[in-house]
């Protein structure tokens, strides 16, 4: 029997990585704040979650994450600044990341993988269900995801997974879903999941992208995962055997996402995100897509 919950407000972003991936860029810098366009990554996560009602905000951060808790804090002297110059545009720009939400942070210590991560946020969330956003997966604030997700959690109880149509020769880079189908042409009942899996085992080509909303029994079962893949404990075991209906607050759907995502985990999709979003950009991108177009016709 899954469990339902009253309203899901707190959300969970784990930013402990090391982001090995774009050094040397990130060696002074989290990867978390890199920007896209105009604002860091970071940002736009946070403002999905509270456009989706998650007011409460706990990051999950290690070692030289400091600049994400300064980018989410007044910054006092450059607000100064810009109110004596009389520039209220760019003062309500910078003030916006600091209202955002109720922002807490707590650091992982050890990097024993996303389920721990998760982990660390117990004592944060209590026994409430919860969100999960995973910072290098960002979707577009017109495609709606997170909020569909916190209503077939409202409706069916369990966790709730983002599940993605990949093709078969990328399965091996996520964790992978065995579905039933349901009422719901975009809801399935997920019955197991798999880990990176081979493309000829995996159990269908329905990818787990970075967005969860997860009941509070999670904890439970990820203290019961011994370290897996990567020697890192990893969230989607947990989810395995909460799939298979062996305790209170069981269960797990999967939402089917149809909409436009940005992987900015991979430095040449990181790229594509920036030129998707940017030339979409409200004040500049009709002529930095014009620019574009020019600039490619004449390469």
């Amino acid at each position: 029997m899954t469990s339902r919950a009253e309203r899901v407000t707190k959300a969970v972003i784990p930013a402990a990585g090391l982001g090995t991936r774009f050094l040397p860029a990130t060696k002074a810098i989290p990867k978390e704040m890199l920007p896209v366009v105009d604002r860091p990554a970071i940002q736009y996560v946070v403002e999905e979650a509270v456009a989706a009602g998650l007011d409460d905000v706990l990051m999950i951060t290690g070692r030289n994450k400091r600049a994400l808790e300064d980018h989410f804090d007044r910054h006092w002297e450059l607000e100064q600044v810009l109110e004596a110059k009389g520039d209220r545009f760019r003062l309500d720009r910078l003030r916006r990341s600091t209202v955002l939400a109720d922002v807490h942070y707590v650091r992982q210590g050890d990097p024993l993988g996303l389920g721990h991560a998760v982990l660390c946020a117990e004592k944060h969330v209590g026994d409430e269900a919860f969100a999960v956003l995973l910072g290098d997966d960002l979707i577009d604030a017109r495609d709606e995801l997170l909020a569909r997700m916190l209503r077939v959690r409202a409706e069916r109880g369990g966790s709730v997974v983002a599940l993605l149509e990949v093709a078969p020769e990328q399965v091996h880079l996520y964790g992978c879903a065995a579905v039933l189908r349901t009422d719901e042409d975009d809801v399935v009942q997920v019955t197991g999941l798999v880990e990176k899996p081979d493309a000829d085992q995996a159990p269908s080509n329905l990818a787990v992208i970075g967005r969860y909303v997860l009941d509070p029994a999670v904890f439970a079962a990820l203290r019961r995962t011994s370290p897996g893949r990567g020697n890192e404990i990893q969230l989607t075991d947990a989810l395995q055997s909460l799939a298979a209906g062996e305790q209170a607050g069981a269960g797990v759907w999967g939402v089917v996402f149809h909409g436009r995502r940005y992987d900015t985990g991979d430095r040449l999709d990181y790229l594509k995100a920036v030129v998707q979003l940017g030339v979409e950009h409200e004040e500049f991108g009709e002529d930095f897509h014009v620019w574009l177009r020019e600039w490619v016709a004449a390469s």
